[in-house]
């Protein structure tokens, strides 16, 4: 099995997140375009309730996992490995059965009392069988990240997101003539799916590069893996607890804005296309660019935990160092095409620029979200999950506060809402950021953060005066994607002259180094 140093394992993870996220956005783009902002909404307040199980059910198992068997590779530890894995499997498995089917027997409850709009009901029954699937994924992803192979990881995204938009408008559409309830479900069928084919693929590739064999005494090593599991949960717990944190908060946000939304004088379904708009159109554009740090922090883990085992003090320094100015220079070009071309991208693949300004509102304050993962990882990966649950317990409580206030507020409505989000990111990547330092030697080069400035509102500039006054006649997606390639090669231009960029990374790009002599 081939391991890939830090960089190049974060590239395979990048270009297949890359990928990922345009086959998902062209999956969304469909799905809006077939059920509209109300089918959305139906959509999307069933996803909550997932996120919450699935975590519940992973119990952060996979960060565990990848941390662990990292520290077993180091020393070659093959029979620790086995331990890891079979304990991991059993734990997640038994989990699953009891979750999947409290989610399903909970669903009406859920649909009918607390989300308001008992349509939410097929959503959720629909999306239940993908609980178990998604657990034995997580553990063989973890085991591979542990290893530093990222690649099974990455290709596996793609084949999910392929299935996934392959299947996703024949059924919406097949259901969409008993109601649109019906279509959101359809929609969810497709997602079960799309994961059923990745976890096929990497039992596949596991049985295929295998240094363990999992099947054989099975439940000998359950037995005797009591001293693996305490180590998991001892990991496990305090990353769950941080990303319970999250889930739950996420759980109860449909919850609260519609209820506050009800207050304020929104009907059921205003409040449910609205909450629609916020989160299935304007919020996934925000979170695109969150497929380059994801791809850092999974990286980060397995490389720093390494560098711990062996006391390489500088080495974790200089990862985190390249991991946030790497989250900073793309997090930045993010920020700059969404706020300048909000309405345009808003109008070409939604064919409405309703959401529009919630992104024009938001993307600014989203550098912050590009930062959080990094620095959640470094904390995993330094035995400081617990501090990472606390900042994400204050986070998550100020976040739900934020929004019962200001979404109660008829004149703001669910702006209130869209508000009270960003300000639970600002303080969870501070909070976050204030722990790191405390605990490891961080130099912070302001002329970097300056530099990265100065090129976002020079590339905004330029790009907003080329959208305006450039090719005025030509149609809106001749002149938007012309204006966001031109934003692009500025920003990056800038990148390169204020040495935001180092050539050793750019060696590590396919065909950068060979083409341009780098």
């Amino acid at each position: 099995m081939s391991k890939q140093t830090f960089l190049k394992g974060t590239l395979i993870l990048i270009l297949a997140g890359l990928i990922t996220r345009v086959l998902g956005f062209v999956n969304r783009i469909v799905v809006a375009r077939i059920m509209g902002e109300e089918g959305v909404g139906l959509y999307m307040m069933a996803v909550p309730t997932l996120l919450l199980t699935i975590t519940l059910t992973q119990l952060g198992l996979p960060v565990a996992i990848s941390k662990l068997v990292a520290e077993a590779e180091a020393v070659g530890d093959r029979k620790r490995i086995k331990k890891i894995l079979v304990v991991s499997l059993a734990t997640t498995g038994i989990l699953s059965i009891i979750f999947t089917a409290g989610m399903i027997a909970l669903a009406p409850v859920l649909s009918q009392t607390l989300l308001t709009d008992e349509r939410t009901f097929y959503p959720l029954i629909a999306i239940s069988p993908i609980v178990p699937i998604v657990a034995i994924s997580a553990v063989l992803r973890g085991y591979f990240q542990g290893r530093q192979n990222m690649k099974p990881a990455a290709y596996s995204q793609v084949i999910e997101q392929v299935v996934r938009i392959t299947l996703v408008a024949v059924f919406t559409k097949a259901f969409l003539p008993y109601g649109v309830e019906y279509a959101a479900a359809g929609a969810m069928i497709s997602v079960v799916i799309g994961e059923l084919i990745s976890l096929l693929y990497m039992i596949m590739m596991f049985k295929m590069k295998k240094r363990v064999r999992v099947r054989k005494n099975f439940f000998k090593s359950v037995k005797s893996g009591k001293e693996t599991f305490q180590s998991l949960m001892s990991i496990a717990l305090p990353t769950t607890g941080s990303r319970l944190i999250g889930s739950i908060a996420y759980f109860f946000e449909p919850i609260v804005v519609t209820q506050s939304l009800l207050i304020a004088g929104v009907t059921t379904t205003i409040a449910t296309k609205q909450y629609g708009e916020l989160t299935g159109y304007a919020l996934p554009l925000l979170f695109l660019p969150s497929f380059i740090t994801y791809s850092l922090s999974v990286s980060l883990v397995p490389a720093i935990s390494e560098a711990a085992a062996k006391n390489k003090t500088l080495l974790i320094e200089h990862r985190l160092q390249q991991a946030l100015r790497l989250s900073f220079v793309s997090g930045g070009l993010a920020v700059v095409v969404l706020y300048v071309f909000a309405e345009p991208v808003m109008q070409l693949m939604y064919g409405s620029s309703a959401a529009a300004i919630y992104v024009k509102v938001m993307a600014p304050f989203f550098i912050f979200y590009y930062f959080q993962g990094p620095l959640q990882a470094v904390l995993q990966a330094m035995d400081l999950a617990k501090a990472a649950m606390i900042n994400s317990v204050i986070g998550a409580v100020i976040k739900i506060a934020v929004i019962f206030a200001l979404a109660t507020r008829p004149e703001l409505g669910i702006m209130g809402a869209a508000l009270a989000i960003v300000i639970g990111i600002m303080l969870v990547t501070l909070l976050h950021f204030s722990t790191v330092i405390k605990v490891i030697s961080y130099t912070i080069y302001a002329r970097e953060y300056i530099n990265s400035f100065i090129t976002m509102v020079l590339a905004g500039l330029a790009g907003h005066y080329f959208f305006m006054y450039m090719f005025d006649s030509a149609p809106l997606i001749f002149r938007t994607l012309l204006a966001i390639a031109v934003t692009s090669i500025i920003y990056f231009i800038l990148l390169i002259l204020f040495k935001l960029v180092l050539k050793e990374e750019l060696r590590r790009i396919p065909f950068i180094g060979k083409y341009f002599g780098i």
